[in-house]
Order: structure tokens, then sequence, then C-alpha cells
């Protein structure tokens, strides 16, 4: 039976639960529960912090697991990123009190405060900035009011919780995070969660087109709606049209039904995909 680790809360838990559910698992309704068996797809998935997730994972004790980039290089567990997610988009930056003069350059001697000691240390090395790191688990963004440090690194997501704390970003980002698949060795039962879940991204991400159009329009109309290998084409009853059908990047919908109609095609219609295998 594969063991697969969820976040029981924060902001990739609902994301995260509502894909494997696209994918075809079930998913717990009570959020006390910290095991659900799954015995249809042979599957134990076990709700743990996002943070622990990567230390289960690489010990070996668990098969895989969703979590954040971020928390799975800060782990500096033996576990491996395997798929990404498509949700749960983050940036790790600097942050200073707004007005200061403080630069990357000027941070060597000074105290940065993070929940991402590790993270955080690898960049700066990399950078050869020699700060002192102030490991904290939260509430990051107080830390220089308090005197803690005098900068912090922390995960952005819109940035509102740092300029309420009267913090503004300084330097580029120091890395970009998002929610991602783990594990530490491969399986057959693992290639197929993985198949599952890169048909719910994909289902995601495109739209299937349907439309008819004149038969000396085909090869037009095709060159504007490729389709990921290439479209069905289908003959109609009424002689000289032709039904296509093709698969459309979902944010380009509306961009390609207006070429379509303006070339002459007609009843085009838009379907969501719930799930695909390509």
């Amino acid at each position: 039976m594969l063991r697969i680790a969820v976040p029981n809360k924060g902001s990739l838990s609902d994301s995260a639960a509502e894909m494997l559910r696209e994918a075809g698992y079930r998913q717990r309704n009570d959020a006390r529960d910290l095991i659900l068996i799954d015995a249809e797809n042979d599957v134990e998935f076990y709700f743990l912090r996002p943070r622990d997730i990567a230390l289960y994972v690489g010990s070996g004790e668990l098969d895989a697991g969703i979590t954040g980039r971020d928390l799975l290089v800060d782990s500096d567990a033996p576990a491996k990123e395997v798929l990404a997610l498509n949700f749960g988009a983050s940036t790790f930056r600097f942050a200073a009190l707004a007005g200061s003069t403080l630069s990357m350059s000027s941070l060597s001697g000074k105290r940065v405060a993070t929940a991402y000691p590790v993270l955080l240390e690898k960049y700066l090395k990399e950078q050869g900035v020699n700060a002192k790191v102030v490991r904290l688990d939260g509430a990051v963004e107080t830390s220089v009011r308090l005197g803690v440090a005098d900068a912090i690194a922390d995960v952005v997501s819109t940035g509102s919780t740092l300029r309420q704390a009267g913090l503004e970003i300084f330097g580029d980002p120091i890395f970009k995070s998002e929610a991602v698949l783990i594990s530490r060795s491969e399986s057959p039962a693992l290639e197929t969660l993985i198949r599952r879940l890169q048909g719910v991204i994909i289902a995601r991400q495109y739209v299937l087109m349907d439309y008819d159009i004149s038969n000396d329009l085909v090869e037009a109309a095709c060159k504007i709606t490729p389709g990921i290998e290439s479209p069905t084409v289908s003959p109609l009853h009424s002689s000289g049209w032709s039904a296509v059908r093709a698969m459309v990047p979902r944010k380009e919908t509306n961009r390609v039904m207006d070429e379509l109609w303006n070339l002459g095609a007609r009843g085009i219609l838009v379907t969501d995909i719930h799930a695909c295998r390509l």
C-alpha cells in the first residue's frame, strides 16, 4: 500500500486535497482525522505538518508527500521533487523596515531572522555574505521592530503581511516555491499517482473546443487550434462542412474563439476537461 503525506493545515492543505480528489483519491471529511485509508486505490494518506513531510518521506517511513519546494530544501532531507503541482506559488525574499538603506551588499555582519535557516544559509554562502541567521518558528515579521534582527528572510505571497508590519522587500528573490510532490524512490504505485496528478494539471490548463467549419477552411482553422498532437476532424452530414475538436490552452480560450469566428467557424463550444492522460 502506497503511503502518502498530505499537509494537514496551512495554505497548501485545501488545494492538495482538492487535487487528490480530482485525481480519483478519497480525502478526509473531518479535519481532525490524521490517517485515511483509500482501499480502492491501495493508498494510505497521512495528514502531517507541511514542514515535517519532507523528513518523513526522506527517512523512508512514507513513500511520497505533497509539500512546498521551500520546505523540502530547508529540511535538507534525502527526498527529491518528482512533480511540480502548479499551486501554492510564493517567493522567498529579504525585507527590512520601510525606508531603511539595507541592501544585499550591506547584509554582512547583520542579523537576518527567518523560519527557513537551512535555505537562507545556503543562499548567503553562495552569495559570499557573512550574516548571522536568527532562527524563529513564526512571527518573523515582528523581529525587526522587537530588535531581534536587522532584516528578515521569509516566504512572500502578496506582501500584505510585510506591509502591515512596516517592512518592505529589497534585493532579488532568494528562492521561488510552489507545491510539489516529493519521494525518495520510484515504484509502479508511485508512477500511477504521478500520472493521475499530471492528468489533473493538464486538465486544469486546457479546455476542449468543438466547432464546425467549411472544408475549404479546415487547414486554416487547424493552425489556430493545433491541439496537443493534432485536432480531430470529422465530416458533417451537411456536405462541405466538417466538425473539429481540439484541446486549447484555457487562458487563450476567448482569443481562439474570436479568431475561429472571424475565420468562419460556427457552433463553437467549450467544455471543461476533468481528467486526461496524454
